[in-house]
């Protein structure tokens, strides 16, 4: 809210189930609603050992497709429980989609359920290997959902190495990983990771609406050497 208010411009607020039982997380989005926010991307999170805290306990009352129908509920006027709230919310539902997930018969699997519980646009996992992508983009743009692609430059081999062996559902292709290798040097690294992240971004354009660029150290000079590179 204070990023929509003090820069002005639209924000995709990601929640997860993770965190809160299924009545907090619907207070959570009536509030976010009553604050003018209306844009989610709905996941189910990780598990609480992956991260920083590995002891706090996780919820998961539902998952990203039972929370897909909480917010369509409320979109039609309606809570948890089926109760009218009165004015119905008014949120654009995004559900994410990883093309490189290791079982990709369950993914897709999943991703027919998002759409039927009311998905309206997609954000994928990370993209290192455009093939890959073409090949799922297939399968699922029967469903013609606006896709908004992850991109994400790498800025170091050791970012790369981490990435492509401990990140579950991303695949770096090796070529990619040869690239990063040859680089010589901190600033070389950085500089084709955002090279990398360039040419994936181009070469999607034909297929999606839009990208999300992240970086790995929050650097805002990357994100805007990917995006300056697209125009």
């Amino acid at each position: 809210m204070l990023i929509e208010q003090q820069a002005g411009i639209e924000t995709l607020l990601h929640y997860s189930c993770r965190d809160r039982n299924l009545l907090g997380i619907q207070s959570d989005l009536l509030g976010a609603h009553a604050m003018g926010l209306r844009n989610l991307l709905l996941i189910t999170g990780d598990p609480g050992r992956v991260g920083d805290y590995p002891d706090a306990t996780a919820v998961f009352d539902v998952d990203s497709i039972g929370l897909t129908n909480v917010v369509t509920r409320l979109n039609h006027g309606c809570d948890v429980g089926g109760q009218a709230i009165g004015a119905p919310t008014a949120f654009h539902l995004g559900v994410s989609f990883n093309p490189s997930a290791s079982n990709l018969d369950e993914e897709l699997r999943r991703f027919d359920y998002k759409v039927e519980a009311g998905a309206e646009f997609i954000l994928t996992r990370p993209i290192f290997d455009v093939a890959a992508f073409e090949r799922v983009h297939k399968r699922i743009e029967a469903a013609q959902l606006p896709i908004v692609a992850g991109i994400f430059p790498f800025d170091s081999v050791r970012n790369a190495e981490f990435m492509a062996n401990e990140v579950p559902g991303v695949r770096v292709p090796e070529a990619v990983m040869e690239r990063m290798r040859r680089a010589d040097g901190s600033a070389a690294a950085a500089a084709e990771g955002v090279a990398v992240a360039r040419e994936i971004a181009a070469a999607l354009r034909g297929a999606v609406q839009g990208v999300q660029v992240s970086t790995p150290s929050g650097s805002i000079e990357a994100a805007l050497a990917v995006i300056d590179g697209l125009r």
